[in-house]
């Protein structure tokens, strides 16, 4: 029986993870619950699993972390305040089921340093694809990762034609339903880039060796590609209960989590090269990964600044990733990664970002 503590319990990977533990019973134990603001859904479903301690906002999160007996954390908060809660349940040596990427990027070093071999199990469909994938091989074998994409509402449009889309078009994505930054990091391929960061932190493997691909049906997750030309896929729907249900039991998998593929229908799957001059935010992410520091904060606050001005009106869809590119450039990291710095260095980006907004942003360049 695992104990499991859900930071995030009422988002969508928290009510996920519960239907998988409601069904599994017998496999898993809910010991602490955290929600961000909504405290009666909180109440809810700490009465109906039997929940005593529960917390609400970010901080009381990382206390619960520190207070309650867990052999598994699940950080499925959102946002780069998932941090401090992702420190805890490392330094408390629980193994740390990791949905809130933001913490693992924005944290880097500060993360990397504390987690045991194994310790991170990530819950991201690519990364848990790549995670089970590597299982084939020992590091030294790994030649890249490829990283899939679906191509989001967008795929396949020319940069020309992405210059007037709206916040409702880029909120249509085709495959998946999420919250209103990421599905739009997913349009821009902001998400994709904050993963190629992820991956890099969670494999140890080069920049020049994580390959994005898209892959609009959503079926194989990603692929390892092996020196010696072979390549190992995870495939399966688009279901996020699977690396949930491997990220609270991992490395066993839970029987019946999901819907297996139906291998006697009829189907085509395609992968195509990503556009970069429609979607830079790639090659951003890859540079801003390289320079390490605080620029992966920089980069991700100054994302959710731009996302939260063009859902506004104030910024035109081209303009989120030249907002962020605008305050990548600007920004001097200090010398010392520490949580005061990081803290410091996305208040400053969130600032750099509002004036660069209000001002008007310049134009892309190749990045």
């Amino acid at each position: 029986m695992r104990r499991v503590l859900i930071l995030g319990s009422t988002g969508s990977i928290g009510t996920q993870a519960l239907d998988v533990i409601r069904a599994n019973a017998d496999r898993f134990e809910v010991v602490g619950l955290s929600a961000g603001s909504n405290r009666e859904a909180l109440q809810a479903q700490a009465e109906e699993f039997g929940v005593e301690h529960t917390a609400l906002g970010a901080t009381e999160a990382e206390q619960l972390v520190r207070d309650v007996e867990a052999d598994v954390v699940l950080n499925g908060i959102t946002g780069s305040v998932g941090l401090g809660p992702t420190l805890a349940a490392l330094e408390c040596g629980r193994t740390l089921a990791l949905a809130n990427k933001e913490s693992l990027i924005v944290g880097g070093d500060l993360v990397t340093a504390l987690a045991a071999p194994g310790q991170i199990v990530p819950v991201d469909s690519e990364h848990s694809a790549i995670a089970q994938a590597l299982r084939s091989g020992v590091h030294g074998e790994v030649g890249r990762l490829v990283l899939t994409a679906s191509g989001g509402p967008f795929r396949g449009r020319k940069r020309y034609e992405l210059e007037n889309v709206t916040p409702a078009e880029a909120l249509a994505h085709p495959t998946w339903d999420m919250g209103r930054v990421v599905t739009t990091n997913s349009a821009t391929l902001v998400n994709k880039g904050l993963e190629v960061i992820e991956a890099h932190l969670l494999f140890g493997v080069p920049y020049d060796d994580i390959a994005v691909v898209v892959h609009p049906q959503s079926i194989v997750h990603s692929m390892v590609e092996f020196v010696d030309g072979s390549t190992i896929a995870q495939a399966s729907p688009p279901d996020m209960r699977l690396p949930i249900s491997l990220g609270l039991d991992w490395p066993h998998r839970v029987p019946g989590v999901g819907a297996p593929l139906d291998w006697t229908i009829a189907s085509s799957w395609t992968f195509e090269p990503l556009d970069e001059d429609a979607f830079g935010a790639v090659r951003l992410a890859k540079r801003v990964g390289r320079a390490g520091g605080t620029y992966p904060a920089v980069f991700n606050a100054a994302n959710e600044q731009a996302v939260n001005a063009f859902h506004e009106g104030r910024l035109p869809f081209l303009g989120i990733v030249a907002a962020v590119e605008h305050v990548v450039d600007q920004h001097e990291a200090p010398g010392e990664l520490t949580r005061e710095s990081l803290a410091e260095a996305e208040t400053w980006a969130r600032d750099a970002a509002d004036q660069a907004i209000a001002k008007g942003v310049p134009r892309v360049r190749h990045l």
